[in-house]
Order: structure tokens, then sequence, then C-alpha cells
């Protein structure tokens, strides 16, 4: 049988360091990315794909900013991040299937605009602290908060910025959808910046929410809801470190769960950077996962051959 993984790539992998992030530098910087993920699916893998969105989101929020102050209605957050599942699965999706008809591959490529479910319950709805967007002066940030009712805070003496909840996601409305599809071996791209974020009423219907859902905990709950075997979480790095970017820093190729949470709670794993990524590979090896494997999206297909990556079991 083939086995399903789900593929969780960074934002940062498509709008690099540096970068202005134009379309065309987007667009080969995905087409660039791929190659690993043809590879995979040359070798019978059945594939999910997630993707981050914080350099587009981030974008896209300067643009809307420049709008308000012409007169343009704003747009709620999950608005937002709506928009950024569609520019970027359109653009994973035209490259990845324009690579497969390169390569006589002739499975299907599909991005679905995903809502995800959170709770109105969840601790973050009451304190949110997730940055997003551009730095604001103090002056701006007044007048936006004032104007819109924005949560803004200041941000480690690098300027003000914008704060929102980030709940956890609890359901993904197309996850039948995709599994059929994953099943029937074409390549699901979905979940997308975590998802567009809702909350269920009473009554069942759906209602959006100004949040933003991590990507990590998002693509974990995907790989949960299809059955997949594996979760692989492509960052910059192609190990785990524990004393990252010290004299003493050591690379990790394999780690238990309690392993896992163990150096968690030890600090070793920053909140704005790895430690959203190891909290959703816990959370997937506890609700029955079998391996989660992080590593660098250029290493990928060596990751999937024990070659390198950090893998994290039970």
């Amino acid at each position: 049988m083939a086995k399903k993984a789900v593929l969780a790539l960074g934002g940062n992998a498509i709008i690099q360091a540096g970068q202005k992030g134009t379309i065309t530098e987007q667009f080969k910087n995905t087409r660039d990315s791929l190659g690993g993920v043809v590879e995979l699916i040359r070798q019978g893998y059945q594939l999910a794909i997630s993707h981050g969105n914080g350099p587009q989101v981030g974008n896209m929020l300067i643009q809307h900013n420049a709008g308000i102050q012409k007169g343009v209605a704003p747009l709620p957050l999950g608005v937002l991040v709506a928009a950024t599942e569609g520019t970027m699965g359109y653009m994973i999706e035209q490259s990845l299937q324009n690579k497969l008809i390169k390569e006589g591959i002739t499975n299907k490529v599909i991005t679905i605009n995903s809502q995800v479910v959170v709770s109105e319950d969840d601790p973050s709805m009451q304190n949110p602290s997730k940055p997003v967007g551009p730095f604001y002066t103090e002056e701006e940030a007044k007048a936006l908060q004032s104007e819109f009712g924005w949560h803004i805070t200041e941000d480690a003496g690098r300027g003000w910025r914008q704060v929102v909840a980030s709940p956890k996601p609890i359901d993904i409305i197309p996850a039948d959808t995709i599994k059929q599809l994953v099943e029937d071996n074409q390549i699901v791209i979905a979940c997308g910046g975590g998802g567009i974020p809702v909350v269920r009423e009473e009554d069942g219907t759906l209602d959006g929410i100004d949040a933003v859902i991590d990507k990590d905990f998002a693509s974990a709950l995907l790989a949960e809801k299809i059955g997949a075997e594996f979760l692989v979480i492509l960052t910059g790095v192609d190990k785990v470190a524990i004393n990252f970017g010290k004299p003493d820093q050591k690379e990790l190729d394999t780690l238990t769960m309690e392993e896992a949470q163990k150096y968690y709670d030890e600090g070793q794993f920053p909140k704005g950077s790895m430690g959203p990524k190891i909290l959703a590979a816990i959370s997937f090896i506890k609700n029955g996962g079998n391996k989660v494997i992080i590593t660098s999206i250029e290493r990928i297909v060596d990751a999937f051959a024990g070659k390198t990556g950090t893998i994290i079991q039970g």
C-alpha cells in the first residue's frame, strides 16, 4: 500500500531573506523548492502539502493598511489568510503540476481553501499575542488601535505591531475530501497559513474570526485527519539541535516524544522558531501518528532515506 504523508512547507522558503518578495522571486523559489517533492511522488508516496504564509500575509497587510489610508474598506484577517491560501496555492499548484508534466507523472495537483475550526473558549482568544504584519511607530500604533480596535504592542524595541489570537485547531472542514483525493493519488495543497480560522455556532453553521492558526499545528491535525503515517515539517535547518547557536550545539538524529517534551520544557526550542514544530510533532505522535521528520526542503529525499533530518517517534 502507498504511504501517506503531509509535507508542511515554511512560508520563508517562498520569500527568502533579503528578497523583496516579488511574484517573480516567489515563483522561482517555489519551482526551485519542489524537486524533492516530485521525487517522493515518483517513489509512490501519497501527499498533502500545507504551507506557511508569514511573509506573504505580512506583505498583504502592508498593502491592505495602505488601502485603508486611501479610504478602502478594511478586510478581516481571516479573509486575508484565505487570500494567501489562494495566491500561494496557485503558485505551488502550477509549479508542481508543471514539474510533474515534464517528468511524465500523471498525478494531478489540487488546491483547497481550508476552513479550520477553533474554539471561542481557547485561552488565546482572551490574550492575543501573535505578532502579524508590519512595524509601526508608537503614534501610528495608537491611531490604528483607536480607529480599528486592534491589539497593538511594543515588539522588543523594534517598533509596534498588531497582535492577534492564535487558537489551536480542533477540526478541518474539508478533511474527508482531502483524504479521499490523496488516496486517489492526487496531491492536495491545503491548510495554507494554518487555514482560515472559523468557529462553529450552536446551529452548526460556521463564522470567520480575526485570528491566525499556527501552520505546524494545523499540519499535524491534517496528518491525523487523513490518516498519514508521516508528518514532514520542512524548515531552514537540516536537523533539530539543542544549545542552538552555542559552542556546544548538538544536532539530533532521533528523538522520542518524551525527549522532545523534556527539551521543550527546558527551553531548548523557542516559541518563535522550533517550539511550535516540536509541539506539533508531539501532538501528531500522541494522536496515533507514526513518525515526524524535521528537515530542510533541500534535503527532503535524503531525510526520507534516513541520511539526514531529525526523526521523532513515540
